[in-house]
């Protein structure tokens, strides 16, 4: 089979890339090229911060902040209004200007580099957690936390560590990048 044939055979596959691509299509695609995701930094009137339990066998179990990855023609509004219905079960409000803008590569090739665009987030007013019949354990299981877990994702205890805690907040405004490479 040449390239073209095997392109075809792969565009074929997908139903809609605006939607979501077949996993082993998207996983392809990540070693191609870098992934961008939007995460959301969502904080309570107690300056506590939201955290969502995550267990994959990329990013390892642990704590991490709200985030997905940008659709195919999505545009960053959108990405962050559907990671919070999904992640967080409401729409937010949120700055339109990101805090940080973080490059991360990993050892692994898939799923192995992103640029993480990290967002400012308000609740509605009305908003309370409602984890249903979750364990903390649980994928997607939130909870408010005042200083960063011990159990946050290392990616996350490294790029994100300072916000969660409120130290160093200038350090995270405006269009900053910074660099997470991971050592094999």
């Amino acid at each position: 089979m040449d390239i073209k044939t095997a392109i075809q055979v792969i565009e074929d596959s997908v139903e809609n890339p605006r939607v979501a691509l077949p996993e082993e299509i998207f996983y392809l695609i990540s070693r191609l090229t870098a992934m961008i995701n939007v995460d959301l930094l969502i904080k309570d009137k107690d300056n506590q911060v939201l955290l969502s339990w995550r267990d994959t066998e990329f990013s390892g179990a642990g704590w991490h902040i709200p985030g997905g990855i940008i659709r195919y023609k999505e545009s960053l509004e959108d990405r962050i209004q559907k990671v919070a219905l999904s992640e967080v079960g409401c729409k937010v409000h949120f700055d339109p200007n990101p805090l940080a803008i973080t490059q991360i590569e990993k050892h692994h090739a898939t799923r192995g580099h992103f640029l993480s665009i990290l967002y400012r987030c308000y609740l509605p007013d009305d908003f309370n957690l409602n984890n249903g019949k979750k364990q903390e354990t649980d994928p997607g299981y939130l909870q408010w936390h005042s200083t960063c877990p011990e159990n946050i994702v290392k990616v996350h205890d490294v790029i994100y560590k300072q916000v969660i805690n409120n130290t160093n907040m200038e350090y995270f405004s405006g269009k900053i990048l910074y660099e997470y490479i991971e050592n094999e």
